[in-house]
C-alpha cells in the first residue's frame, strides 16, 4: 500500500518502486475527479508507465470539464495516452 498524500500517486516515490517491483508495465486509471487527481496521475505517470484511461469511469466537476479533457486526450496525447470504455479494457484481460 502507498499513501497518496497529494493529487498524482507518482508524487510518492515509493509507488513507482512498488509497481516496478511487481513487473507493472502500464496503468488503467480512473477516479472520482478526472479534471484533478486523475488528471495528475495521466501528467506524472505517463512518462513512467503507458497509461489507459477508463471512460465513463471516471467523473469530473463538470460534464463540459470532462468532455474537454478527453478532448485533449484524443486530440494532443494520442501518442502517449490511450482512452477506452471499461468494457473494452476488460475485454482485453480476458
Amino acid at each position: 500500500m502507498v499513501d497518496k498524500l497529494v493529487y498524482s500517486p507518482f508524487a510518492e516515490p515509493g509507488l513507482l518502486q512498488l509497481l516496478r517491483r511487481r513487473g507493472i508495465d502500464s496503468l488503467v486509471l480512473t477516479g472520482l475527479e478526472a479534471d484533478v487527481c486523475v488528471l495528475a496521475a495521466v501528467w506524472r505517470g505517463r512518462s513512467r508507465l503507458p497509461v489507459v484511461i477508463a471512460t465513463m469511469r471516471c467523473a469530473a466537476s463538470s460534464d463540459q470539464a470532462y468532455d474537454a479533457l478527453l478532448a485533449l486526450y484524443h486530440l494532443r496525447f494520442s501518442q502517449q495516452i490511450e482512452v477506452a470504455d471499461a468494457d473494452t479494457i476488460l475485454a482485453c484481460w480476458l
